[in-house]
């Protein structure tokens, strides 16, 4: 009866033009007639709980049942955070003072609460920095985060008003990244992408991804029109090709034109067991996508998403023996189906 319900809020959601170009591009793909894919995007939603997006960035139009079912698709994405996380608990992840000080010893770097900031803490926080970073409590994507330098104010208390206005709420001291990962993208805090789970007390790394800025922007999401590539977890280095937010593939990054195949990325197995510890902070919050940064002393966590993205390691270019992820996570937690 709950996937019924979900599906029918599903359906009831569906954008018919998004659909309607869906179709479109699995038809230039694949040259497969729309009709029949319309009944097939349906027939894939009843059985598998894929999104008609599933459909597309999958290939599943390239598929037989067997394969389509080894997916990790938008429902039983969803199924799998609503049985590992207590959402009363997301705020943990959401709000970025409430995450910093649960996980303070994972951050490897300075953090300040806006809300606990005097003129005199802020002072001689800036004392020996000339850029930090600061942010809002709440946002995705890098929406709302300002790099701020203390040269572009007249003083440290007009700084200090401008942090404390009610925009930002936490400030950070400037990551300096491990040269090995700036060389890739030299304007951005690249990032690993490390998704845990964890069952009957034990961490699990699902998989590790390493994602890039791109087009001059100072974040590395791909909503910002940054890449990520999937990361070998024994060797560190990149063992696939990366992507864009719209699944625009590539060999090199697109601003340095460096090739990723192959690339040593730094401190990946380091990476993997910060977070595989960080995972078990939260007992009830057990599939968790952190990000992690890399200087060149080591690895320290930017944060952690309570709704882990499900597309990497699945896209058609990463698995050309068509197998998801789903048997693996199966493998791990009990029950699913």
């Amino acid at each position: 009866m709950g996937k019924v319900k979900y599906m029918l809020r599903v359906f009831s959601g569906m954008r018919f033009k998004k659909l309607g170009d869906c179709i479109n591009r699995v038809h230039e793909k694949s040259g497969k007639n729309k009709v029949a894919t319309f009944f097939d995007i349906i027939n894939c939603a009843i059985r598998y709980g894929a999104g008609y997006y599933d459909y597309l960035i999958f290939a599943f139009y390239d598929m037989n049942a067997k394969q389509r079912d080894t997916y990790v698709t938008r429902m039983r994405n969803k199924k799998l955070i609503t049985k590992l996380n207590n959402q009363e608990h997301s705020w943990y992840f959401e709000n970025k003072g409430e995450f910093d000080r649960r996980f303070k010893e994972f951050l490897g770097r300075e953090v300040i609460d806006v809300k606990d900031l005097t003129p005199e803490m802020f002072a001689e926080f800036m004392q020996d920095k000339e850029e930090i970073f600061a942010k809002p409590y709440v946002g995705e994507s890098g929406k709302g985060i300002e790099k701020l330098k203390k040269s572009d104010f007249k003083s440290i208390d007009e700084m200090y008003a401008y942090v404390t206005d009610g925009k930002f709420g936490v400030i950070e001291e400037l990551i300096i990244q491990h040269p090995d990962i700036s060389r890739m993208y030299p304007h951005a805090i690249n990032t690993y992408r490390v998704v845990t789970i964890v069952q009957d007390g034990v961490a699990h790394c699902v998989y590790a991804t390493a994602k890039f800025g791109a087009g001059g922007k100072f974040v590395d999401n791909l909503e910002n029109g940054g890449i990520c590539a999937p990361i070998d977890r024994e060797t560190g280095k990149i063992c696939g090709c990366a992507h864009t937010s719209r699944l625009v593939t590539s060999d090199e990054h697109p601003d340095t034109h460096i090739k990723l195949m192959g690339y040593q990325l730094p401190y990946v197995k380091e990476a993997v067991e910060l977070c595989k510890k960080a995972a078990l902070v939260v007992d009830d919050m057990r599939f968790i996508g952190w990000d992690v940064y890399v200087s060149p002393n080591g690895v320290g966590i930017v944060e952690g998403n309570d709704y882990p993205g499900y597309d990497f390691w699945q896209l058609p270019e990463h698995t050309p023996d068509k197998i998801g992820l789903w048997p693996y996570y199966k493998s791990i937690v009990p029950g699913l189906k």
